[in-house]
C-alpha cells in the first residue's frame, strides 16, 4: 500500500468484482436507459481502497492510484464523486486516498461501481453515519444503477436499469473461474447505443437453476454480437475457452472482459490467453 503512517481494518477495503450471467437488452427507456435482465454474480477479484485523515489540517483531498489506471480521470473518478455526494450530508474532513487498480476500467466487471459502493460503506463505518442498508443502497444508485449490488454483494437477478434485484442462491457445487482481460477498453455507453433491444419468453433465473453444462446452448449476452464484430480478438477469446473445456463462457457486462466457467482449473491454457489472464480461482 502507498501509505506509510499507521492505518487500521477501519481505514482499508477491498472492493470486490462480479460478472454477469446473462445480459438481455429488453426496450429503451424513454429517460434515455434501457430495460435489462441480468444476473449479478460476485467474484474473487478485487481493488484495494485506503484512506486517511492527514496529521494536518488539508483543504483538498489527495487521491493516488496504481494498476490498472490507464484512461481514469482523476479529478473525475467515482471514488471522488461519492465522497462529494456525502459531503452534501455529512461534514467530512479532507482525505488521503489511494486506490490500487485490480479490476480494470472498460472490462464490465464492475470495478468502478463497486469501488463507490465499498468506499461508502468504509466511510460509514469510519465516521458513525449510521447510515442503513437502505439508504446506503439509496445513496450508491447516485453513482450507477448496478452500485446498490456491491452494497451486499450476493448473487442477484437484477432488472429495470439493473437496479431492481432479487436475491439468487449461488451456484451449486466447486467450479473454476478463469476472466481473460483483451486490454480493450468497451464505452458502456456505445454499446448500449448499438444493442438491439428484444423480449424473452423465459426469464434468466429459469436457466440460471439448470446446470452450468447446459449454460452454453441457453444463457447469452446481447453486447457480444457487436463487440465481436468490432473487436473480433474478444470472440477468439471466448472460443479459446470453449477450447481448452470451459463449460461456459461469455463477456461479462459490456466488455471487453471475457471469463469460462470450468470444473477444475485448466492446465492446458495458450500462453496468448495466460498473458491476457487476470483472475484464476474458485467461482
Amino acid at each position: 500500500m502507498l501509505f506509510l503512517r499507521k492505518i487500521n481494518a477501519d481505514m482499508i477495503t477491498f472492493p470486490q468484482s462480479k460478472i454477469n450471467i446473462g445480459l438481455r437488452i429488453i426496450a429503451r427507456r424513454s429517460d434515455d436507459y434501457h430495460e435489462i435482465q441480468t444476473i449479478f454474480y460476485p467474484i474473487g477479484l478485487c481493488d484495494a481502497l485506503e484512506f486517511v485523515v492527514p496529521e494536518t489540517d488539508s483543504d483538498y483531498d489527495n487521491l493516488t492510484m496504481s494498476g490498472f489506471t490507464e484512461g481514469i480521470n482523476y479529478n473525475e473518478n467515482i471514488v471522488m464523486k461519492t465522497l462529494s455526494v456525502l459531503r452534501q450530508t455529512f461534514n467530512i474532513p479532507h482525505l488521503d486516498i489511494h486506490l490500487h487498480k485490480a479490476i480494470p476500467p472498460g472490462s464490465g466487471l464492475g470495478g468502478g461501481s463497486s469501488d463507490a459502493a465499498a468506499f461508502l460503506k468504509l466511510l460509514n463505518n469510519y465516521f458513525k453515519l449510521k447510515l442503513n442498508e437502505n439508504e446506503l443502497k439509496e445513496i450508491s444508485l447516485r453513482m450507477g444503477s448496478d452500485c446498490p449490488f456491491f452494497i451486499k454483494g450476493l448473487p442477484v437477478y437484477a432488472e429495470g436499469k439493473g437496479e431492481i434485484m432479487t436475491t439468487l442462491s449461488p451456484v451449486p457445487g466447486k467450479y473454476h473461474l478463469l476472466i481473460v482481460w483483451p486490454q480493450i477498453h468497451i464505452s458502456t455507453s456505445e454499446a448500449y447505443h448499438n444493442c438491439k433491444p428484444a423480449k424473452r419468453e423465459k426469464e434468466l433465473p429459469y436457466f440460471y437453476s439448470r446446470p452450468v453444462e447446459e449454460w452454453k446452448n441457453l444463457i447469452f449476452n446481447d453486447f457480444e454480437e457487436t463487440a465481436f464484430e468490432k473487436h473480433p480478438e474478444i470472440r477468439d477469446i471466448k472460443k479459446a475457452l470453449y477450447d481448452i473445456g470451459a463449460l461456459f463462457s461469455s463477456m461479462s457486462g459490456s466488455g471487453s472482459a471475457v471469463y469460462g466457467i470450468f470444473r477444475t482449473k485448466p492446465e492446458n491454457i495458450p500462453a496468448e490467453i495466460d498473458r491476457l489472464k487476470i483472475f484464476s480461482g474458485q467461482l
